[in-house]
Parts: C-alpha cells; sequence; structure tokens
C-alpha cells in the first residue's frame, strides 16, 4: 500500500530569513550561549548531580580539562608572532592598561553604589574587572570590523598570559580568596601546573604542532567551550545546593545585567576618547576598542575554582560574567558590523 507522501514545508519567508541572519549575527543564536542558559537551568533542577555530594569525580574532570585548554592555546600561540607584535607599543600600552587597570579602579570608585543586598554582588563585579580579554571573540571582533588583525592577536594573546599574575594579585588585595596566609603556597602551586606548565609545555611544542593546532583549532575552540559549560554547570549546582539565590529576585539580576551593559559602553566610551587622543589610525582604534572592553569567561571559570576553592557561592559569582559575556558578544557583533561597513564604503569611496 503506497504510503501519503509528507507534507512539503513552504519556504521559510524573506522576512524570516533576515530575522534568522540578524540573530545570527547578533550571537543570539550561538550553540555556547544557548548552552550556558542550558547548564544553568539543569543545575537548578537537578543540583546534587554537581554539587560535592556527587559520586562523579567533577573536580579531577574539570581541572583535567583546564590544564588541557592552556596547553592547547600554548600550542597556538608563536612566539614569532609575539615578537613581531611588540613595534607598536602605545596600541598595546592602551589595551593592556584598560583590561588591567581601568576596569578594576572603576570596580573600585563604583564599590560605595553597592549598598543592601547588592554589596554582596560587588565582590563578583570586582572579580570580572580583574580578568584578561578574550582571544577567540577579540580577534573575530576585530576581523569583522576590518581592523589590525595582527595586533589584536599580540593583545588577546599577552592579556592571556598577564592575567595568570594579575588576577590573582588584584584578588587577593580586594577579596577573601585561598590567595591570602597559608593557602598563597598551595594556589601558586595549582597556577602553575594547571596553567602556567601547561601553556609553556604548549609553547615550547608549537614549532612542530602549531600548524595542527591551527588547522583544528575550531574543534578545539568547542572543546574548551565543553570544559567552561562542566564548570559553570558545577559551579551553580553547588550555589543552588546551598540556596545562595535565594534572596536574590529577578528583578535584583535584571538590575545587574543592566549594570554589566552600562559597564561595557563605559569602557568602550573610554578606550574610543583615549584612542582618537593619541591619534590611533582607525585599524589601530579598532583593536582598542575590542581587545580592551572584553573579559574572558574562559580565564574566570578557571580564576574561579582556582582562588575560592570549595567556595558555595561560586556560581553567584560568576554571574556577572556570564551576563557580561552574553552581553559583549551581542553588542560587540552589532558594533563591530556596522564598523566593518564603514570601512568598506571608506573604501569604495
Amino acid at each position: 500500500m503506497l504510503q501519503p507522501a509528507p507534507p512539503v514545508l513552504p519556504p521559510p519567508s524573506p522576512s524570516e530569513n533576515r530575522l534568522l541572519a540578524l540573530l545570527r549575527r547578533a550571537g543570539l543564536l550561538d550553540w555556547f550561549l544557548l548552552g550556558l542558559i542550558g547548564v544553568v537551568a539543569l543545575a537548578y533542577l537537578i543540583p546534587d548531580v554537581g554539587s560535592k555530594a556527587s559520586p562523579i569525580p567533577w573536580k579531577v574532570i574539570t581541572t583535567a580539562g583546564v590544564a588541557l585548554i592552556f596547553f592547547f592555546y600554548g600550542l597556538r600561540l608563536s612566539l614569532d608572532k609575539l615578537r613581531a607584535g611588540l613595534r607598536n607599543w602605545r596600541l598595546h600600552v592602551v589595551v593592556q592598561l584598560t583590561t588591567f587597570v581601568v576596569f578594576p579602579l572603576l570596580a573600585l570608585a563604583l564599590r560605595p553604589l553597592f549598598v543592601g543586598k547588592a554589596l554582596d554582588m560587588w565582590p563578583s563585579v570586582f572579580f570580572l574587572c580583574t580578568l584578561p580579554s578574550t582571544v577567540s571573540t577579540s580577534v573575530v571582533m576585530v576581523s569583522i570590523a576590518r581592523g589590525n588583525l595582527p595586533a589584536a592577536i599580540f593583545n588577546a594573546s599577552i592579556s592571556s598570559l598577564l592575567g595568570i599574575v594579575l588576577t590573582p594579585l588584584w584578588t587577593s588585595l580586594f577579596l577573601n580568596t585561598s590567595a591570602e596566609g597559608g593557602n598563597l603556597w598551595r594556589l601558586g602551586l595549582d597556577l602553575l601546573w594547571q596553567v602556567i606548565l601547561p601553556v609553556v609545555v604548549g609553547v615550547l611544542l608549537n614549532h612542530r604542532f602549531g600548524s595542527f593546532a591551527e588547522q583544528h583549532k575550531g574543534s578545539l575552540r568547542i572543546s574548551d567551550q565543553v570544559v567552561i559549560l562542566l564548570i559553570v554547570f558545577t559551579a551553580f549546582c553547588e550555589s543552588f545546593a546551598e540556596g545562595i539565590f535565594r534572596s536574590y529576585q529577578p528583578r535584583d539580576i535584571a538590575l545587574l545585567g543592566l549594570g554589566m551593559v552600562v559597564l561595557y559602553f563605559l569602557i568602550f566610551g573610554v578606550v574610543w576618547a583615549v584612542s582618537r587622543m593619541l591619534g590611533f589610525s582607525r585599524a589601530d582604534r579598532t583593536v582598542a576598542l575590542f581587545c580592551g572592553s572584553k573579559k574572558s569567561l574562559v580565564h574566570g571559570s578557571v580564576m574561579a575554582s582556582l582562588l575560592f576553592p570549595g567556595m558555595a557561592a561560586t556560581g553567584l559569582l560568576l554571574l556577572p560574567l556570564m551576563l557580561y559575556h552574553a552581553l559583549q558578544i551581542i553588542l560587540a557583533s552589532m558594533m563591530a558590523q556596522h564598523m566593518g561597513r564603514q570601512a568598506e564604503a571608506e573604501k569604495v569611496a
């Protein structure tokens, strides 16, 4: 007996195509952002699976994953490219000072505004401000905006290396981390064998396996993101299991998100003004804007687990960073597209 033919679905209308393209360009269809929302929701539903009470050795899994992230990062890091990038020193100084000085000082200046329940959120915001810039996202945005791509690669790479030292330094000065007292030596060892040693080994092997890492950087990026999703999942499982978020309402989260938008545009405006004042070219100004305004969720997740081990509120610590990460992708995508179109129009003219 003949089976009825399946119904033929009509093709998407031009307006639907435009909507999907807009959402994808804005970063709203990025699987990693959706994955972050998913693992937080999963942690809320089954907190015991990822908490300390779970029989699954999450600590061992995430620790090994962190070491692999930094090993493959070092494997893609060429010393020749870093040496070549040293020439544009004024641009590098602006980017790194913005990332590691302006951001933290701004958080310190705004501390008096955090009152009541919001006071508990200030350490999370300060931790966000001490983190290095992203690597892949910064480079991609500079590429879309037709900026100075070699300078973007150099600054993003140097920022990641400086963050290994400067993030623990800032947090140890102003937050209650394991870097205080007798735990300083243990923190140094953790950073050494989980972060610094893998990076060094990767850099030393770059001349032999660097091309392999470049060819498979898409797959390696996915593996990095999977590790981060596991870290976020376990952090939020522990926070939900301990009831850390019970005193916070959706309105509080919305206000925090609004604050992250203000922070992003404030930094963007400062960098834009400084770049114009120093007479940077359009290509260099693009690097300063997109590398200086980013914060790395990869480094933040890793540093949170190292600097605040066993802390039930790690989920709360990562919340501003997750919001900022999502917003910086959405806002920067729109800005990069606009600046890229402007650059193309200037070429035609």
